[in-house]
């Protein structure tokens, strides 16, 4: 499986690094991982309701030019479904299964999506109601995704 994730913003804490690295590292037993990063939109911290929608398209038509044609996208949105991560894992196996080996994971920046990015989005996931820093949800969904494949192997993970 071909995994892909896009992010808005450059990732500079030393200790998501880290953490990302390792995950990273520890899937690629398991499935080719790529991490895009595209820029974010400078913008100052007060901005009117049309200036965020301009960013937001700005990022998310750097996001949909990251994306091939032929990928399974999935868009990380707070109003997403939430699953367990055995959910995460069998639905990610059902797509081995049918043939959907490139897969595209997509955080937002701190506005979030654009609705064109949610719009090619095969299926929004959701880990929390809350809000996390896009630069720590790509460590969680890293995580995650090597549960993931950990559960499908039948390989003994903490629960």
């Amino acid at each position: 499986m071909n995994i892909s994730i896009v992010t808005v913003g450059k990732l500079k804490e030393k200790y998501l690094k880290a953490g990302i690295a390792e995950y990273a590292k520890r899937l690629g037993a398991y499935a080719k991982i790529t991490e895009i990063e595209v820029a974010d939109e400078k913008a100052p911290e007060q901005l009117s309701e049309a200036d965020m929608a301009i960013v937001k398209k700005k990022e998310g038509e750097r996001i949909l030019a990251k994306i091939p044609q032929d990928a399974y996208v999935i868009a990380l949105a707070i109003d997403g479904k939430m699953k367990t991560s055995e959910q995460l894992a069998k639905d990610m196996e059902s797509l081995m299964t049918y043939g959907r080996s490139k897969v595209v994971f997509v955080i937002g920046g701190s506005l979030g999506l654009h609705g064109e990015v949610l719009k090619r989005a095969d299926e929004k996931l959701s880990f929390s109601k809350m809000t996390f820093p896009h630069q720590l949800m790509k460590l969680i969904l890293l995580e995650q995704v090597y549960r993931a494949f950990r559960i499908m192997k039948g390989e003994p993970y903490h629960k």
